[in-house]
């Protein structure tokens, strides 16, 4: 299994950061890294990473395969974006950056419960996440037309 490891977006890697794409078919299920760091810049809750293969950690200058990015707030952990570039789809490294960050907010006592999304037509990510133990949510503030594309899951307790 493919193992990661997370590292704040800086302006060394910014670049690198921007450049990733997904595959042709994928590009309406998540949003842009320039945007999901324009959100992060104005939002000190929200928490982007890069995500870089953890046996390349070593390297002077190894190659970032995905980005990331949690919020922490009201008690919720939230996998707020998730993107693996196209090159390296596959491979694992989507569950493993899953996994890392599940990790990483079970850390933060004051997170209560881990949360994600997706759009309702990525059935990639309806596999992955539900394959992690994600269910689906039903948050009263998640009701409405402005989430109806979105579908909400809540990971089950001691799944990961």
């Amino acid at each position: 299994m493919a193992k990661v490891s997370l590292r704040p977006i800086t302006r060394m890697n910014l670049d690198e950061c921007i450049s990733l794409k997904v595959a042709n078919n994928q590009k309406g299920f998540v949003a842009s890294n320039v945007y999901s760091l324009a959100q992060a810049s104005v939002n000190p809750t929200y928490h982007p990473f890069g995500v870089y293969d953890a046996e390349a950690h070593y390297q002077v200058n190894p190659s970032m395969v995905g980005f990331i990015m949690y919020e922490l707030s009201d008690a919720v952990g939230f996998i707020v974006r998730l993107m693996i570039d196209e090159k390296f789809q596959r491979t694992g490294y989507g569950r493993a950056a899953m996994i890392e960050v599940i990790r990483r907010l079970k850390l933060h006592p004051e997170v209560e419960q881990i949360a994600t999304s997706h759009e309702r037509k990525n059935e990639a990510a309806a596999r992955l996440f539900e394959s992690l133990g994600f269910v689906d949510w039903e948050h009263e503030e998640l009701r409405g037309e402005k989430y109806s594309g979105e579908r909400y899951l809540i990971l089950q307790e001691d799944t990961v």
